[in-house]
């Protein structure tokens, strides 16, 4: 891959006023075209407008789909809706999970890996739940409420040409084209737009086939408030609350097993779980697979999301990836359309989530064979293991801890130095600071694009954003001093995605 230099990455919005939120003016007159009005494709349309690009969105149901199907977010994934906007809001129809519960074939807990629900390292729960249809509205209201953004329902993609998108009318069958100024296909697993540049899904694990019920119930079920994964290698098994009187169960499909056997005998495998009347809302099957596409970019047509890369749920990092990958594109592609950052940039988009993708797909394979894999031996030899390894700390925060693998090395990854070593590729902590008398979270005194903090003192901190003046800033409760200080770092060059560029 071609490099790209720090310098290089340029400054693709106006100045922003210290402790204050952004928008910016528009930088090109085509649109980008985002293919697909799912949570990810509408994230990437709001991160785009509020970087001052106008984007149409297709979309080819007439309405949205209205089921579940996303359930968890983690609160590195939540930077981006907060940089879209509507983190807040997101907070208000979700709640915080309370960790992990292993469970044996008749129920009884063989460890349990509880999580605080209060404030994590970015300001919010480490882990949240939440009904995939209550977020979509939240975005869709936050798209019609921006000038910028144009949603076109019932229209799907049938080609890609230069310097544009075709486009069919499903009502009419009538086709048009649309410039575009780059095209991004968040179109899901079956993406049209993965097809049209040639580009394939690699499995990393073999398929799994789960049916997924869907429940309310108006009187609380009795589980506990977190996720509870039967490790049964005869029925593996999941269960928990999402939000408000919202659950749901989902049950590991044997082989030649159909979706109508297990439907027909969905009252009994709900009882044990206190659900046997509860409103059954949906029943699907789900293969779950594990893949990461072999190739995202064709000139400026990008993959993100589902259409980039599938995983097994039990990390539950299926849609939080699709949201750093927009999070993390998002300032590329406007920079290289403002003409403030050559082409070649786009080169780091696959270079640096694609191994990210892979290495949380072959995290959620290899957690799901631990934890539901092999026979009656490996049950019996999972019940002895886990009984003391539940009881070990370093264990428990892996398996509570949200934080990701760092980003690898490249052009915008620059590992030098021990500080650079441990930082570089990670994510700056949100912590709130005081700026100007008022209290923001960092983000706000970062501006839109690439800045630098320094370490002045204990509980101080001087950050200067790209184009503007250096502030002083005070750190509330000393997140921020404390994580340089533990990397043996005196100051961080942060990207516009919160990434760390370099620690020294």
């Amino acid at each position: 891959m071609a490099q790209v230099t720090p310098r290089e990455i340029g400054r693709n919005v106006a100045a922003t006023p210290r402790c204050a939120g952004w928008d910016s003016g528009a930088v090109t007159e085509r649109p980008v075209v985002v293919v697909g009005a799912g949570p990810v494709g509408l994230t990437a349309a709001l991160l785009l407008a509020r970087r001052g690009l106008p984007v149409v969105v297709l979309e080819r149901q007439a309405a949205p789909y209205g089921q579940p199907r996303a359930v968890h977010l983690d609160d590195e994934a939540l930077r981006a809706l907060a940089d879209g906007g509507i983190a807040e809001e997101f907070l208000r129809v979700s709640r915080p999970v309370r960790g992990l519960r292993l469970l044996d074939g008749r129920r009884r807990v063989l460890a349990e890996f509880a999580r605080a629900t209060s404030p994590g390292p970015h300001g919010w729960p480490q882990g949240s739940m939440f009904a995939q249809p209550d977020l979509e509205e939240l975005l869709l209201a936050a798209v019609r409420r921006s000038p910028l953004v144009e949603v076109h329902t019932g229209c799907e993609l049938v080609d890609l040409v230069r310097d544009g998108a075709v486009t069919r009318d499903r009502a009419s069958g009538a086709r048009s084209t649309l410039r575009a100024a780059a095209v991004l296909g968040c179109d899901g697993a079956n993406s049209t737009v993965r097809a049209l540049i040639g580009a394939r899904m690699r499995d990393l694990g073999r398929p799994d086939r789960w049916l997924v019920a869907d429940l309310r119930s108006a009187d609380p079920l009795p589980l506990w408030p977190g996720v509870h994964q039967v490790c049964d290698p005869h029925r593996a098994a999941t269960a928990m609350p999402v939000s408000g009187d919202r659950y749901r169960v989902e049950f590991r499909l044997r082989p030649g097993e159909t979706r109508d056997d297990l439907a027909a005998r969905l009252p009994a495998l709900l009882a044990p779980w206190g659900a046997a009347d509860a409103e059954v809302v949906r029943v699907a099957e789900y293969t779950y697979r594990a893949q990461v596409a072999d190739r995202w970019r064709s000139g400026r047509v990008l993959l993100a999301g589902d259409a980039a890369h599938l995983t097994p749920p039990f990390i539950g990092q299926g849609l939080g990836l699709g949201l750093r990958d927009v999070h993390q594109l998002a300032w590329k592609l406007v920079a290289v359309l403002a003409g403030t950052a050559p082409e070649r940039l786009l080169d780091t988009h696959q270079a640096e989530r694609a191994p990210h993708a892979r290495a949380m797909v072959r995290l959620a394979l290899l957690l799901g064979r631990l934890m539901t894999g092999g026979g009656g031996g490996a049950a019996v030899l999972r019940r002895v293991v886990l009984a003391g390894v539940g009881r070990v700390p370093a264990v428990a925060r892996f398996a509570t801890d949200s934080r990701t693998p760092p980003l690898r090395r490249g052009p915008l990854v620059v590992r030098r130095g021990r500080a650079g070593r441990r930082l570089a590729g990670t994510l700056l902590p949100r912590a709130a600071v005081v700026c100007d008398g008022r209290e923001v979270p960092v983000d706000d005194v970062l501006g839109p694009g690439t800045a630098r903090l320094r370490l002045l003192a204990p509980g101080r901190l001087a950050v200067r954003p790209e184009g503007s003046p250096e502030v002083v800033v005070a750190d509330v409760d000393g997140a921020l001093t404390g994580w340089l200080r533990r990397a043996g770092a005196a100051s961080v060059v942060v990207r516009p995605d919160r990434i760390v560029l370099s620690a020294s």
